[in-house]
């Protein structure tokens, strides 16, 4: 027989949501299996991918990130239409950042303006993310809000402080929501039960489960994010059930790594590959997590994950992807000098090396010592050869000197004596400073790895706290749904019973039977039935 795959059976799948108007609106979610298991469930809408533009000139992006767009910066609504007609992005976000409170300050009103000007631009949806300031996004987004009525913009990130007044005007002028939560399953279920009890419907709810650019970040918002995507179709979790959304590109591009020239870290390699590539590995991430909608940055990183989404969706051979098209110039980079040297050798002979090093330090040590004494030594003998070439006359004269000269090597001897006790004193403090700072350096990685150990701890019973009050507010939930249901039974029980009584009470009114039979004929007739019913 044919070898079968085992395929998981779901309880739920996610909601389709629509963005946009018309020919060019984008539908996004509607998948009843895992991310990349196609051969388990459906999957009708591919991940799809918003290119992010700012509504002000950046000042802080690397040369990598800004080379794509260095004609249009400073014009919102030309980099938005570049996007599309050039780069043929499917979505655009709009970058709220001149709105920041922190920055430019700019008014409601001038955002509508900035928006108007890229909704004229461009015929594809339009997503725009504020600066997560949430009174000032609550009075930017609903402004932009009643000003595009029926537009179905998607507007974010809305949080718990702020769900009410933006989730009532996207209700009120037909938009769609994003729902930010700080990495948290339970923060992420509370706040779409807040909005579905708001009134907001379900066709118009997107997650942002919050996005980290490398790191611990992105670990634990990819942990967060399966975890969202299991529940909602493992566990059948209807407030669970929104297609998902990551800021990826503003994360990414914003790390060290992604801005540090090859002056500054050589060992990195080339600056733009390295940026285009830490976004496209993001990206792969968070689209294996089950991201519906990818915020990304640049065209490179773009084009190679939506061949990595084809490829996966359609199939296919990843050696036809086209390798990274540079913008900027090569970088030489001389990465055999920073190699280091290769250590071949043997561990056996490692764990023995530092036996042999002792032995030989004894007699290297003695050999230093000696080294003075044999130069001293060798003075006179210098001095006797040039005393001998002289004439007899000066022989005689110089007869004394040999006797100061051997003199002169005790002397020496003596006076090398403490310089000798001084290098030894003075190796014996630096050994003694190394060992002290090595001890304070391992203190140090002690006590931050027990800080580390705590705060991990910390946040472990953090959750668990967190988990017991969801599990005893649900067990709570629970009870008093029983108790009220126990009531409306007894309640039913106690009408049933006394119309049984009043029943009861009120004689039946005997009738004599039109044809009177004998006892007999009534046994034949009960003997019948009972060998009927056999």
């Amino acid at each position: 027989m044919g070898f079968e795959i085992f395929k998981e059976s779901y309880a739920g799948s996610i909601r389709p949501i629509t963005l946009g108007k018309g020919d060019k609106a984008v539908t996004v979610g509607g998948e009843s299996c895992l991310p990349i298991y196609t051969f388990e469930g459906e999957v009708p809408n591919k991940p799809k991918i918003a290119m992010e533009i700012w509504d002000m000139e950046p000042t802080d992006w690397s040369e990598a990130a800004k080379k794509p767009f260095e004609d249009v910066l400073s014009d919102p609504a030309a980099w938005a239409k570049k996007c599309v007609e050039e780069y043929g992005a499917d979505m655009i976000v709009l970058q709220l950042k001149s709105a920041d409170p922190n920055g430019q300050d700019a008014s409601p009103d001038e955002i509508v303006k900035t928006v108007q000007n890229v909704l004229g631009a461009i015929d594809v949806p339009l997503i725009l993310w504020g600066t997560t300031n949430n009174q000032k996004d609550e009075e930017v987004l609903k402004k932009v809000s009643e000003s595009f009525d029926g537009e179905n913009l998607a507007l974010g990130p809305v949080e718990d402080d702020n769900h009410k007044g933006v989730g009532a005007s996207v209700m009120a002028y037909g938009h769609t929501i994003i729902a930010s939560s700080p990495i948290d399953v339970n923060l992420a279920k509370q706040l779409n039960i807040l909005l579905e009890n708001l009134g907001v419907p379900t066709d118009r709810i997107l997650i942002d489960p919050t996005t980290g650019g490398l790191g611990y970040g992105l670990e634990y918002s990819y942990s967060v994010m399966e975890r969202i995507k299991m529940a909602a179709l493992l566990q059948g979790d209807d407030k669970l059930q929104y297609p998902m959304i990551n800021n990826l590109g503003n994360e990414v591009w914003r790390c060290k790594e992604a801005n540090q020239t090859a002056d500054d870290a050589p060992e990195l390699g080339d600056p733009e590959r390295r940026g285009i590539l830490m976004e496209a590995v993001g990206a792969v991430t968070y689209l294996m997590a089950g991201s519906d909608i990818l915020i990304m940055r640049h065209p490179e990183s773009i084009r190679m994950v939506k061949e990595f989404i084809d490829l996966n969706m359609e199939g296919g051979s990843a050696q036809d992807i086209a390798p990274i098209n540079k913008q900027l110039a090569d970088v030489d980079i001389d990465y055999a000098s920073m190699a280091p040297e290769p250590d071949l050798t043997i561990e056996e002979e490692k764990k023995a090396a530092p036996k042999k090093k002792e032995k030989k330090a004894e007699p290297a040590k003695e050999e230093k010592k000696a080294e003075p004494a044999k130069e001293k030594k060798a003075a006179p003998k210098k001095e006797e050869k040039k005393a001998e070439a002289k004439p007899a006359k000066e022989e005689k004269k110089a007869e004394p000197a040999p006797a100061k000269e051997e003199a002169k090597p005790a002397a020496a001897e003596k006076a090398a004596a403490p310089k000798e006790e001084d290098e030894a004193a003075k190796k014996k403090a630096e050994e003694e400073a190394k060992a002290k700072a090595e001890q304070e350096a391992k203190a140090k990685a002690e006590e931050e790895e027990k800080k580390k150990k705590e705060a991990e701890e910390k946040k472990a019973k953090d959750e668990e706290e967190a988990r017991k009050k969801a599990e005893a507010e649900e067990a709570a939930k629970r009870e008093d749904e029983e108790r009220k249901l126990r009531e409306k039974r007894a309640k039913e029980r106690e009408k049933l019973h006394k119309k049984q009584e009043t029943a009861e009470a009120k004689p039946e009114a005997l009738t004599p039977a039109q044809e009177q039979k004998s006892h007999l004929d009534k046994i034949v007739e009960r003997l019948d039935r009972v060998h009927r019913r056999v």
